[in-house]
């Protein structure tokens, strides 16, 4: 059974570098970091999260909105096979009430506060841009891109950093939540120029403030499509 369905469009997702012991203290019990080219990614991501529904009944007025998350990348192994899944460090939307839902029904780590976005779309190209607001600034994610669809390239970059099938939420030092998200395999957008002012520091803490200095190994860009996240979650 689905628990929730939406639409997810125009994801942005700035890649990072990073030493791993800096993800260790989030690292959830049963899993282990995964790699692509030997280096450990954490993601500044922003997109749109539109018409969403629980039980595939629409939530009037608070159903379409901005996220921005900051996660990292994750693999399990189970019998003779590897899942790929992504850690949430912080996940970021403008309405309380789903904030303080999915924190309540799934230990998640979602905050609110003021969000906003600007799509500027021609047939060549499109201008993408994620705002939100910590403390008196806004700060934002925004990208050109081509606006011709492309398909995933085996053994990308984007390929490793988008299909990443499953969730891995940390509720203690001793538990770990396991969930599906279903999609198809994403077309991706060409990126012409980024722009990012993101204080690290103030909106995810001391342990990412280095990254206000850093500039992203690369970032990507992916149509997007229906999702579905299942209902069932194992306990690992």
């Amino acid at each position: 059974m689905d628990f929730l369905n939406a639409r997810w469009e125009n994801l942005i997702m700035a890649n990072y570098a990073v030493d791993p012991f800096v993800l260790l203290p989030f690292l959830p019990k049963g899993v282990e970091l995964d790699t692509f080219n030997g280096k450990a990614f954490v993601s500044l991501v922003g997109f749109m999260f539109k018409d969403t529904r629980l039980f595939k009944m629409p939530i009037p007025l608070l159903g379409t909105f901005e996220e921005i998350n900051l996660r990292f990348y994750v693999v399990r192994k189970e019998g003779n096979g590897w899942k790929r899944g992504v850690v949430f460090i912080n996940e970021t939307i403008p309405f309380k009430p789903v904030a303080w839902v999915a924190n309540w029904l799934y230990k998640e780590h979602y905050i609110s506060i003021p969000t906003k976005h600007t799509w500027n779309i021609n047939d060549e190209n499109k201008e993408i841009i994620y705002e939100w607001k910590v403390g008196a600034d806004w700060n934002h994610i925004k990208v050109n891109a081509s606006n011709n669809k492309l398909p995933m390239e085996e053994g990308s970059v984007e390929q490793y950093i988008f299909e990443h099938y499953y969730g891995y939420t940390k509720v203690d030092n001793n538990t770990t939540q396991e969930y599906r998200v279903n999609h198809p395999r994403w077309e991706t957008n060409k990126i012409n120029a980024y722009e990012i002012n993101c204080d690290f520091g103030k909106m995810y803490g001391k342990e990412f403030e280095f990254l206000n200095n850093e500039q992203p190994d690369n970032v990507i860009m992916a149509e997007g499509s229906e999702v579905s996240v299942k209902w069932k979650r194992k306990t690992i």
